[in-house]
């Protein structure tokens, strides 16, 4: 940990892309090609087996819940409706850790009870979590 900052030289980074991204942010509103390219750009530059499950679920949000636009998030592949992120994957690489993440954010309408979970960790995708991932998609634009 820095002292300094108090921050990590992995945090410091990721905060820095997030303000490279919302100048970009501005420019994708108005063009969801360049979100969508952002996006890609960034699943592109991760290693294996995160690039292909990135790949996946962009797939899978494309399909359905088209409504949503792409753009990146702290240097993550995320997905917005309103502008607002619904969803995100998160590589294991991000921060080193041993699994890769679906993340929800707070505007994802995946509330039941009073709790529910946000985040997935991802080793890999089967059919079954590709299924499991499509029907949290649908339920977290509204459908459900």
């Amino acid at each position: 940990m820095n002292t300094k900052s108090g921050f990590t030289p992995e945090e410091q980074a990721a905060m820095k892309e997030r303000a490279r991204e919302l100048k970009a942010e501005e420019r994708a509103r108005k063009n969801k090609a360049e979100g969508e390219n952002g996006v890609l750009a960034k699943i592109s530059e991760m290693s294996e087996p995160d690039r292909s499950m990135a790949l996946r679920i962009h797939a899978l949000v494309k399909a359905n819940a088209p409504e949503l636009s792409p753009k990146t998030w702290y240097g993550m592949p995320a997905y917005a409706k309103e502008g607002k992120v619904i969803c995100f994957f998160q590589a294991a690489q991000k921060f080193n850790t041993r699994y890769a993440t679906l993340g929800f954010s707070d505007a994802a309408a995946l509330d039941e009870g009073a709790m529910w979970p946000t985040a997935f960790a991802l080793k890999e995708l089967t059919s079954a979590e590709e299924a499991q991932i499509a029907a949290l998609i649908k339920k977290a634009v509204g459908g459900k």
